[in-house]
């Protein structure tokens, strides 16, 4: 499909960009890889009627030690963190969850921070910020505020973004040592996620009372937690237990890939096997 016709304007630096969404509004969208936006465009799910390319900010792209937590830009590429040794030593899920993005192509163009700005409840990102207790920094006219995962994805293809604010940044603590598991059924390598699930071990302390984190993967309308899980962990209960919770207070949809019921059995499947993988017992 051809989408409606929109101006394209390309920018060179973080405040460019803020003052054509400024300028504009909801009229306005931001493209870096593209791998979202366009899609949507083409479905008319879309159609700005400005397009501002932000894809060659190249000061937004890049992957840091910061102490406590990995610092990674915006527009870095999926590649980009799949290869970096950083993020495999401390963020280990990351770098794996990035590897099953798509393919190549897809992974050499497309942005961390276009995908998590997507918002989207069958990708693979936003489960991973949600297991790692991540988080996003954004700018707007009114200065730079920070974005804790379980607060970002606020509905179907929505997240807590202002139309005026750009993410900048992504942070990671790191989870040096510690046992994960990332899970996906899907029919083909490059497909989305029919149902997905990414745990992360905790130490001691760093994610409060939670020593695991689990979400989900297209399991919702929104990327979500499985707090029920979590909760079963915490208070005791073994992981083959703590499994059969997988797909409680979730509303998944039925396609013509999987049913409710297919998709609730995937979730407590998979997160059975992700549990053990992460050596949860």
């Amino acid at each position: 499909m051809i989408p409606v016709a929109f101006d394209y304007v390309r920018v060179e630096s973080a405040d460019e960009a803020l003052a054509q969404l400024v300028e504009h509004g909801d009229e306005a969208k931001l493209m870096a890889g593209g791998h979202s936006l366009l899609p949507m465009m083409k479905f008319r799910l879309a159609y700005p009627s400005v397009v501002v390319d932000i894809g060659r900010l190249h000061d937004l792209s890049y992957i840091r030690d910061q102490g406590d937590h990995v610092a990674i830009g915006a527009l870095t590429r999926h590649r980009a963190i799949e290869v970096s040794d950083l993020v495999k030593e401390h963020a280990p899920l990351l770098a794996h969850t990035t590897g099953q993005v798509g393919d190549p192509q897809v992974r050499h163009r497309g942005t961390i921070g276009g995908s998590l700005a997507h918002a989207d409840a069958a990708a693979d990102h936003p489960s991973a910020l949600l297991a790692l207790n991540g988080s996003v920094i954004v700018k707007g006219p009114d200065g730079e505020r920070e974005i804790a995962a379980v607060d970002l994805f606020t509905g179907f293809l929505e997240s807590s973004i202002e139309e005026t604010e750009l993410i900048t940044e992504i942070r990671i603590p790191k989870f040096t040592g510690k046992g994960w598991s990332f899970q996906k059924m899907n029919r083909r390598a490059q497909d989305w996620a029919i149902v997905g699930a990414s745990v992360q071990v905790a130490a001691s302390g760093q994610q409060g009372e939670a020593g695991v984190q689990v979400s989900l993967i297209n399991m919702h309308s929104t990327p979500i937690r499985a707090t029920a899980v979590e909760e079963a962990l915490a208070g005791g209960a073994s992981a083959s237990e703590a499994a059969e919770l997988a797909a409680e207070g979730m509303e998944p949809s039925s396609d013509l890939n999987a049913s409710v019921e297919f998709r609730q059995h995937l979730a407590r499947v998979l997160v059975g096997r992700g549990l053990a993988e992460a050596g949860v017992s």
